[in-house]
């Protein structure tokens, strides 16, 4: 008994939203970590130089005897070792070398993972240095972070647009009714400016720079006042560097079409929803999560292009991360709506 309450007592419970671009971490009420979800490998001894923003601000920029990549692409690991390895130093980074007991952990995994998906996340966070590890849906965790009424009879909608996918579920009774995801999210936006400057500038650009032009002046909807960015990269045909005015608009006509495959994810879930919660969504509105609620304007879009409300959560970027620590605290309430790892 004393031992238990000890394990209580200095255990940490950590909760980990596993994203394909971040990694946050929760804990006791706070974030306590965010970081990107790449790695950077010396490539002839497979030695990691570097993870998280050290190996971000390497992209781009490494001789041919390292290479710099995430271990996971569209919310799911593609390359288990690596992901290990990097949840390791992140799970240290917050707990400590020394520390005596090991932390329960709480991760995210989008909404209709396959078994075999589901089971090496659990088997990467054990090896990372856990005690115990439990598994949360997103659009579950996101719903808890918002600070959504999900244990009621009554309809929640969430809509959560992350790095590598985007997922939305209506949620009541502490359990998703209607869910669906798609594996398009923040990456896709950044590819369609890169493809839309090479089309039609002739002008390569690299994906960190895109997702610059994104955060600077990419809006989901036409603005009245066009905001300019002047942009680098290298020529198609000469090779050499040049540089380019991109507009506000010129950015939301490249990235209008997976912005549309998104809302077409969403209006599929509304589709599938029965009557009564509907009515309730309708009442309350959607909230949006994730790092792509960011983007300016993708409020109205959904507004607009669903019928249904759209608001922005209080601190989008962290809500699945702090739903992974509340679902932890509440483990035994959400039991049955959790997956469960054969």
């Amino acid at each position: 008994m004393s031992y238990n309450y000890s394990m209580a007592l200095f255990s940490k419970d950590i909760g980990i939203d596993l994203g394909t671009v971040n990694v946050i971490c929760y804990d006791n009420g706070e974030i306590v970590l965010h970081e990107p979800s790449i790695v950077a490998i010396q490539l002839d001894e497979q030695k990691i130089v570097a993870v998280g923003q050290e190996a971000k601000e390497m992209q781009g920029r490494t001789p041919d005897t390292i290479e710099v990549l995430r271990p996971l692409q569209n919310g799911v690991i593609a390359d288990y070792e690596v992901t290990e390895r990097m949840l390791f130093y992140f799970i240290q980074k917050i707990v400590g070398p020394f520390r005596l007991f090991k932390p329960r952990v709480m991760v995210s995994v989008p909404y209709g993972v396959t078994s075999v998906e589901s089971r090496a996340v659990h088997q990467a966070a054990l090896q990372a240095g856990s005690r115990e590890v439990f598994l949360v849906q997103e659009p579950l965790a996101a719903a808890l972070g918002a600070g959504l009424p999900i244990s009621t009879p009554t309809g929640n909608m969430v809509v959560d647009l992350g790095g590598g996918m985007s997922e939305a579920a209506i949620l009541a009774l502490n359990g998703i009714v209607a869910a669906n995801s798609l594996r398009i999210g923040g990456m896709k936006l950044d590819d369609s400016i890169v493809a839309y400057t090479r089309k039609k500038y002739g002008l390569i650009i690299g994906e960190p720079t895109a997702e610059e032009v994104k955060i600077a002046i990419g809006s989901a909807v036409p603005v009245e006042e066009d905001q300019k960015m002047e942009v680098q990269g290298r020529d198609q045909v000469t090779g050499l560097p040049r540089t380019i005015t991109l507009t506000t608009s010129e950015v939301a006509e490249a990235m209008h079409e997976p912005l549309m495959s998104i809302i077409g994810m969403v209006r599929s879930v509304l589709e599938r929803t029965p009557p009564e919660l509907i009515s309730d969504t309708i009442d309350r509105g959607k909230v949006i999560c994730g790092g792509g609620a960011l983007l300016r304007g993708v409020d109205k879009l959904l507004t607009k292009e669903t019928g249904v409300p759209a608001y922005l959560a209080d601190n989008p970027l962290a809500c699945v991360a702090m739903g992974c620590g509340k679902a932890l605290a509440n483990y035994e309430m959400l039991k049955p709506s959790l997956p469960r790892v054969s």
